[in-house]
């Protein structure tokens, strides 16, 4: 406490041991020595209004004028606001500080201590094991978090971020000597030497590291903190954005992933996390067996119940009803992760039991109910497990009730031996959900009525997120309907719903007729399934001319042949645009 006792006692406080390391004014600390002496006292804060006046007493208001110099004081990191709202120094007026109080920073009583702020590191020498090699790197994250915090309180020239600067620059300094003569195969380092990464996406890669071993509460994971963490102003931040956009190299090296989710405040939030297998061979370098995951594509191909849809559309490339796509968006908040764990954390949900949804899609057919069940996906970064239930019937005469168990116990088994969370999706659901028979039975509507019990008891103790979807929600038997907690009705397009379709799937490259107006079709109505399935009629007649041009008249053919022919099963419609 040398140190401490030489700033308390010199009385030119100029002349103290630590006052060159201060880089303030006689002034500034004098205020420092005043409260300084307060701490060893035993008061922890003091009032800018009280310090002021004890070291400034005069009959006028003169100690108002050093007001600054607090503030000052602020922003170089030797003082900090006592407050329950932090807010940013250098938006602050300086008489705005005369009634709060301050206290002395812990890297300040350090200095007060050690009578130096210089980075005590250890002389250099190989590093033992990728653990203490780890170990560096994760005090690497704290100082660019260190850092990070300054910059959105002070200035970013402050003192502070010098003094973290100059700590940082010794470490990485200090991990390069070391690296340089360990012997021994670093992983970690040896990873970032084959993917090519530079300082800032090796800095994102270890920040989501330290997260995998701290198993925190992802407070590093989110875009715009990671963003933060590497950008000195608001350039740098809109630069470094391309480091985790679709394209950038930690996405496109299958390095880092994230999850996209609409938050509860309706905005868009990414989550990044490492790739499996890369996190596997950092933190498990001893295992010479590489460990993988099975693919949910490989075991799928082994079974004849599921087909597994990865889809290429997100919500966004949907054309739906606004009341139908406000409800998809509340779904999309009452599934996002923070709202699970909040219900988890209330007790409401188990925490081992993931999130859980059932949901109904209804109406007519063509209206992309099965395109927004993949889109769905897709926005989840989730696969599906599509099963068509027309098929029950045909497939499993005389054993259909326990094969609709079979879908079920397959469906979980995939997802057990796969560790993934696909959304198990059952196509034109209708017989599966509709009345049961009653009164005089036969021995068919029997057997019917057994099936529909068993997916009954299925449905009430699913476990994830189940999309059915129907034609009609009138002929729901009412005990599946209560089992059902989110039903999603889908209508035709309106006229500008159309329009937007129309615009969406006639081919961008293709030759049109002079005065070809595409708002003339729109006029007619259509869904969405039907103009897909027009617009590809007419792309196959338009196609083996000798001189190729798509007219009005030809997509006029082609719906009075649609019409004509009035199919009625999304099916055979299609919807999707591939």
């Amino acid at each position: 406490m040398k140190t401490l006792v030489n700033f308390l006692k010199t009385k030119d406080v100029a002349k103290s041991d630590i006052f060159i390391h201060l880089k303030t004014s006689v002034a500034e600390a004098n205020i420092l020595r005043h409260i300084a002496q307060k701490y060893v006292e035993g008061q922890d804060d003091v009032l800018v209004l009280s310090l002021l006046e004890e070291l400034y007493k005069d009959d006028g208001y003169k100690h108002l004028n050093h007001l600054i110099e607090v503030k000052n004081l602020l922003e170089l990191g030797w003082l900090h606001q006592q407050s329950f709202t932090p807010i940013k120094i250098s938006e602050v007026t300086p008489l705005e500080l005369l009634n709060t109080a301050v206290g002395l920073t812990p890297s300040f009583l350090k200095l007060l201590q050690d009578g130096t702020l210089d980075l005590d590191l250890p002389d250099v020498k190989p590093y033992a094991d990728h653990l203490e090699y780890l170990q560096d790197q994760f005090f690497r994250i704290e100082l660019y978090q260190k850092m990070s915090v300054i910059r959105q309180n002070v200035h970013e020239h402050s003192l502070g971020i010098d003094r973290l600067q100059n700590k940082l620059k010794l470490l990485e300094k200090r991990i390069e000597e070391r690296v340089e003569q360990t012997s021994e195969n670093l992983v970690l380092d040896k990873f970032f030497k084959q993917k090519k990464m530079n300082n800032y996406e090796q800095v994102i890669f270890i920040a989501l590291l330290r997260e995998e071993y701290s198993a925190t509460d992802a407070s590093l994971r989110e875009m715009n903190t990671l963003i933060e963490l590497i950008s000195i102003d608001e350039y740098e931040r809109i630069k470094n954005r391309s480091l985790l956009e679709e394209g950038s190299h930690l996405l496109s090296s299958g390095i880092i992933d994230y999850e996209e989710m609409l938050n509860p405040f309706g905005g868009i939030s990414r989550s990044f996390y490492i790739v499996d297998d890369v996190l596997q061979s950092i933190i498990h370098p001893q295992k010479t067996k590489k460990v993988t995951r099975l693919k949910l594509n490989a075991l799928v191909e082994e079974q004849d119940i599921f087909e597994l849809i990865d889809s290429e559309t997100s919500l966004e490339d949907v054309v739906l009803n606004s009341e139908t796509k406000e409800t998809l968006e509340n779904l999309m908040k009452q599934v996002d992760k923070e709202v699970v764990n909040r219900l988890v954390k209330w007790g409401i949900k188990s925490k081992k039991s993931g999130i859980d949804a059932r949901i109904i899609f209804y109406g007519p057919a063509g209206t992309g109910k099965t395109m927004t069940a993949y889109s769905l996906a897709k926005s989840l970064k989730r696969q599906v497990l599509a099963f068509d239930c027309s098929k029950i019937l045909s497939m499993y005469v005389g054993e259909s009730e326990k094969n609709v168990r079979k879908i079920f116990d397959t469906f979980y088994e995939l997802s057990e031996k796969t560790k993934t969370e696909p959304i198990l999706l059952l196509n034109e659901a209708d017989q599966f959900l509709g009345a049961r028979s009653s009164g005089n039975i036969t021995g068919s509507d029997q057997m019917h009525n057994q099936m529909q019990n068993i997916f009954l008891e299925q449905i009430e103790n699913f476990r994830g997120m189940l999309i059915a979807t129907t034609n009609l929600l009138e002929n729901i038997d009412k005990a599946f309907s209560r089992r059902f907690n989110y039903k999603i009705e889908f209508k035709k397009p309106n006229k500008e719903q159309r329009l937007e379709l129309w615009n969406k799937m006639l081919p961008k490259s293709a030759p049109y007729e002079d005065g070809f107006d595409v708002t003339k079709l729109a006029e007619y109505s259509l869904t969405g399934g039907q103009i897909n399935l027009i617009v590809k009629n007419t792309a196959y007649k338009v196609a083996v001319r000798e001189e190729p041009l798509f007219t009005f008249e030809d997509f006029i053919d082609e719906i009075r042949r649609e019409r004509d022919a009035n199919f009625d099963s999304e099916k055979s419609m299609g919807f999707l645009n591939k």
